[in-house]
């Protein structure tokens, strides 16, 4: 009995993780399509630490929204 209510839970929060990874790279290629600018040319080439930090929190806080949507 425990172990096929271990197993559910562990298959819904597997289920869960890959959601939230899909709609996080949804909102990636959102970003990459929306802003006027190429991200790995002002990240790769022209190193700007600022945009880094910016989409680092960015997608920290999507990620944050996803897991509570999530978690109800």
């Amino acid at each position: 009995m425990e172990t096929t209510v271990l197993l559910a839970h562990l298959r819904d929060a597997a289920l869960f993780c890959i959601l939230g990874l899909i709609i996080l790279g949804l909102v990636w290629l959102f970003l990459i399509k929306v802003l006027p600018f190429s991200l790995r040319k002002e990240m790769e080439e022209d190193q700007n630490t600022a945009l880094g930090i910016v989409l680092g929190a960015l997608i920290l806080g999507i990620s944050i929204i996803i897991a509570a949507a999530i978690h109800g």
